[in-house]
Formats: structure tokens, C-alpha cells, sequence
């Protein structure tokens, strides 16, 4: 659907910020750009819709030259979202996000349809919501209707450049989590710009690693890791520290003892006040016995809480989960399948004993690859 044929961007001082890359973007396919400050990803994405033009090489969409469609056309085709949302303060919510499908000329009773339908699929009340300002949203919220805008021509493709970079962790982790949904509902293409690891091995179907304004490589997480094709992807994502030998790690090697579990009679409101204080963005819902019921995810909670009792209304399913005897590897390849990141581990009498994370894994395993380094 997209592609890029030997792309560079030289600036008038001679700067080069990306020399002479390839690659291509599959129909519905989640795109994650990380590198350094200055390895070029922004200015990469950003040569998708021109707001910086190419200085060399090919870009297409489904084999049209980009240079070759009217710019502004482009861009109505083509959502955004940047770190810092780019609302405009004096129009309202409903306003902000009807802006592209006013200028395609869209009638008015479509565009308040459609504002509606996007503002309840990003977790906002339309009654509530639609006439409010910028200012009366908090940084999440806001960036909710950043969202809600770039989708709100029906685009093919998003761009998003470092968008929940500013903020705080629970909200981030929320947000993450709705955006991978809203991925699996709407199957448009993204293309989506972050410094942070962990977001892009939660997110991406692909990483592109880039430095220096060089695609050093572009593959799934489980094989970047796995195959690291450059001795800077290796040390950029540790894959160098983790596989001394996973078959033969325990996963209680690996997991995270200090688990936030709660009982499913709590309330959602309590829930949530709850995993604030211990900063965490998962429950784990056990019985009086400390087995294993469900998970909660944040983000699951705060969307469903309004019609909410109790939060074993809304727990997910508890798979996958990993016995104490499992190893490491069991935790890498079952990874896949944990939708929300996170695997339990529990014990032969089903109690829960800790959790298995990408961060976790990725951490406790290079860890362990710097004791042995130090220990030879």
C-alpha cells in the first residue's frame, strides 16, 4: 500500500536526515518508527503526507507518487496525530474534530453522525463532550479528540508522531490499550513514531529501527529480538542481553513478584483509586484464596465503569497464563498471545504468584546477561 524507494531528505546545509530508505506498509498493517533523537522517524513519517518533501527517491500509496497529488488533498486523506494534539482552543470538541470532513464538503447532519460515533469510540460522551473547549479536557481527554479528529474522515491511513509522549503513565497505558483496539476494529494503517521500546513492542505488528537517519532494520518484535540484523539493534532493544538460554530460565526467573490483586466484589471507583496509588495499569482479580479469576485492565475499567457494580462484571479472561514450572521461552512465545501484554504465573494450587510482562522480560533477562558478563 505504501512504500518508500531509496528516500532521503538533505536539508539546505547539507544535513542529511534520512539517506536512501526502503521499505513498505501493508494494507492494516501498525507501523512503529523508533530510534534516537535524531535518527530520523519523524521526518520519515513525516515525508508520508509532505509536510517535509523528500529531497530524492519514490514514495507511493497504492502506486501513486505522493509529489504527484495535490498536498492538501493529501493531508485530508491522510489522519495526524502529534504529541502535543494540536486542538484549536476556540472551537469546540465538535468542532475540532469536523474540521477535514467540512472542508471535503461533507453535509452537516453526516458530520454531527460522525462526530458523535468517533467521540463514544474513544471513550468520550457525546452529550457530554461535543459543545466543551480544549481546556475543559484533561491531557488524555484531549488527546482522545486528537485521535477522534484524524479519524474523523474515514482516512485509510494515520500518522502519529510520539503522541502519548507527554503523558503520565496510567493514562498512557490506557490509551495504548485503546488505540490496539482500535486498530483491531477499524484495520486502517498506521504508521506511529515513539523513543520508547516498550510502546513499540506493545503496539507494532513491525518495528523499523532507525540511526542516523538509516533503516538499520524492520520486523516483527519477536524477531527483531530474536534476529537482530545490526550490533546497534542489538544493544538499542537488549535482544544481546536475553537469550543466554530461555529454555533453560524458570519463569519465576523473569516475573514480577509484586502483583496489585484484588477481589471481584470491589467497586470500579475503588479499583481505579486503587491502581492510581500503587501506579499500575492491570489487576489481577483473585478469590479469598489468591486464585486466579480474571485481569483488569485500566483502560477496560475506566471505558465500562459508568454502568459498572463490580468489577468482576468486567474482568477479562485470565488466559493465557504460565504454570511455575514454565521457562522463559514459554513466556516469550505466549507473549502473542496475551492481548493485554501481561501473562500471570501461578502455582500447582492455581494462586497467583507474580506476572510476566514485555518490560519485565526484557529487563529481568538482560539483568541476568550483565551478571555473567561481569562474572567472566
Amino acid at each position: 500500500m505504501l512504500k518508500f524507494e531509496n528516500v532521503s531528505k538533505v536539508y539546505d546545509d547539507g544535513f542529511q536526515a534520512v539517506s536512501s530508505v526502503n521499505f513498505e506498509i501493508q494494507e492494516g498493517e501498525f507501523l512503529v518508527i523508533i530510534g534516537p533523537s535524531g535518527s530520523g522517524k519523524s521526518t520519515t513519517m513525516k515525508m508520508i503526507n509532505r509536510m517535509i518533501p523528500h529531497t530524492s527517491g519514490t514514495i507511493t500509496i497504492d502506486g501513486n507518487d505522493v509529489t504527484k497529488l495535490n498536498a492538501a488533498e493529501l493531508r485530508r486523506n491522510i489522519g495526524y496525530v502529534i504529541q502535543h494534539i494540536g486542538l484549536f482552543p476556540h472551537y469546540t470538541i465538535a468542532k475540532n474534530i469536523a474540521i477535514v470532513p467540512e472542508l471535503k464538503g461533507w453535509d452537516k447532519e453526516k458530520i454531527n453522525d460522525r462526530v458523535h460515533e468517533l467521540l463514544k469510540m474513544v471513550g468520550l460522551d457525546p452529550e457530554v463532550y461535543s459543545d466543551r473547549y480544549p481546556k475543559e479536557l484533561s491531557g488524555g481527554q484531549q488527546q482522545r479528540v486528537g485521535v477522534a479528529r484524524a479519524l474523523a474522515s474515514n482516512p485509510r491511513v494515520i500518522l502519529m508522531d510520539e503522541p502519548f509522549g507527554a503523558l503520565d503513565p496510567l493514562t498512557r497505558d490506557q490509551l495504548q490499550g485503546e488505540l490496539i483496539s482500535l486498530h483491531q476494529k477499524l484495520k486502517k494503517t498506521f504508521v506511529f513514531v515513539t523513543h520508547d521500546m516498550d510502546e513499540a513492542l506493545k503496539l507494532g505488528d513491525r518495528i523499523a529501527i532507525m540511526k542516523d537517519g538509516k533503516l538499520l532494520q524492520i520486523d516483527t518484535p519477536e524477531k527483531l529480538l530474536h534476529e537482530p540484523a545490526h550490533g546497534f539493534v542489538e544493544e538499542f532493544i537488549g535482544k544481546h542481553r536475553i537469550m543466554q538460554n530461555p529454555e533453560l530460565m524458570p519463569v519465576t526467573d523473569v516475573m514480577n513478584e509484586k502483583v496489585l490483586t484484588s477481589l471481584p466484589q470491589r467497586s470500579p471507583e475503588r479499583a481505579l483509586s486503587f491502581m492510581r496509588k500503587r501506579q499500575v495499569n492491570t489487576l489481577i482479580i483473585v478469590d479469598e484464596d489468591d486464585r486466579l479469576l480474571g485481569i483488569l485492565p485500566a483502560h477496560d475499567l475506566i471505558a465500562k465503569m459508568k454502568d459498572t457494580k463490580y468489577i468482576k462484571e468486567i474482568m477479562l479472561s485470565p488466559k493465557p497464563y504460565l504454570s511455575d514450572s514454565a521457562t522463559a521461552r514459554d513466556a516469550i512465545i505466549m507473549m502473542d498471545e496475551a492481548p493485554n501484554g501481561i501473562i500471570p504465573i501461578v502455582d500447582k494450587d492455581h494462586k497467583v504468584i507474580g506476572v510476566v510482562t514485555r518490560g519485565t522480560l526484557l529487563s529481568a533477562l538482560s539483568s541476568q546477561w550483565t551478571e555473567l558478563e561481569v562474572a567472566q
